[in-house]
């Protein structure tokens, strides 16, 4: 028997919250959010649904606020179901021209907590450890290019560039494309791979040919293989994205690029790895160092 989500569930429990539903998910579509956002948004208020068991619309402040206080002692320290709920109803009540609901939801402040950053060691012990090929190159793929776990798991074979060594992001988080560089080893892992596996459409294929490879079943793949490396950081698919920021810093990769390479619409996204990487300040000079050849310095200026 099909396990049912909890929006599916919510819909059952209390009917009128399926129109509801429908027009949450088409309002945020359009208003731009991404795919995984609406998902999340959604999830969290049909919590709220099924904890109640009646509409969000119907509910009191109190009980609104009763709800978060629950949600805020029970959730992990990111308050991602937290921030989900508050983002979402926010959206919702907005929508619904609720406003003595909207005013009772709180500010959002950005998490100050810095990512798990894994080192060149642990990444080069978890790239050779799986047997299987596919998995070593998802993962060297992940780390290679720094993609998003919703950007690998719809990599197209068509969007490898082996010529130019560049792969081509399609519509990611703000509905952006990008090329990333990719390294000459990963072309011939990628190459391999290839030959063996003999994927269709997608790059990395689901149990059936022509399906992209679930988010399930590639953070299952990271964690099982962070088992057998016993490596006990609190590491996830996203911390290789963080440790290829952070070792392209050190590698001497300058914050632009950086920015441009992630995808990220604002650099100060970027900037929070400037407070991981091992990097040293260069000492400072003056611009006339550089402003005139050296071998001419003094006819140019005198």
């Amino acid at each position: 028997m099909k396990r049912l989500t909890f929006n599916n569930r919510a819909c059952e429990a209390v009917p009128e919250y399926a129109e509801i539903c429908k027009t949450l998910t088409r309002k945020f579509l359009v208003a731009g959010k991404s795919n995984s956002c609406v998902m999340n948004y959604i999830r969290q208020i049909s919590k709220l649904v099924l904890f109640y068991n009646r509409s969000p619309l119907e509910l009191t402040t109190e009980e609104v606020e009763d709800y978060m206080v629950q949600i805020r002692i029970n959730d992990s320290p990111s308050l991602s179901s937290f921030k989900h709920l508050v983002h979402g109803l926010r959206h919702t009540y907005k929508i619904y021209d609720k406003h003595e609901l909207h005013v009772i939801l709180p500010s959002i402040k950005r998490t100050k907590m810095l990512p798990v950053v894994l080192s060149k060691e642990e990444v080069r012990l978890l790239l050779k450890t799986p047997q299987n090929i596919k998995y070593r190159v998802l993962l060297g793929t992940i780390y290679d290019s720094g993609l998003r776990i919703s950007e690998v798991r719809k990599l197209q074979i068509s969007d490898v560039d082996f010529d130019r060594k560049e792969i081509h992001v399609r519509q990611s988080k703000c509905k952006k494309d990008r090329y990333v560089p990719i390294s000459d080893m990963l072309v011939r892992g990628l190459k391999q791979y290839i030959l063996i596996y003999k994927p269709v459409f997608y790059l990395f294929n689901g149990k059936n040919d022509g399906y992209p490879m679930s988010l399930v079943n590639i953070r299952h793949i990271l964690r099982k293989t962070l088992e057998k490396c016993n490596i006990t950081k609190k590491a996830c698919i996203h911390s290789l994205r963080h440790s290829y920021a952070t070792h392209l810093l050190e590698d001497g990769i300058d914050l632009f690029s950086l920015r441009n390479q992630l995808g990220h619409s604002d650099i100060k996204n970027t900037m929070v790895y400037i407070h991981i990487a091992q990097v040293t300040s260069k000492p400072g000079f003056s611009p006339l160092k550089t402003l005139y050849r050296k071998e001419n310095f003094m006819n140019d200026l005198y």
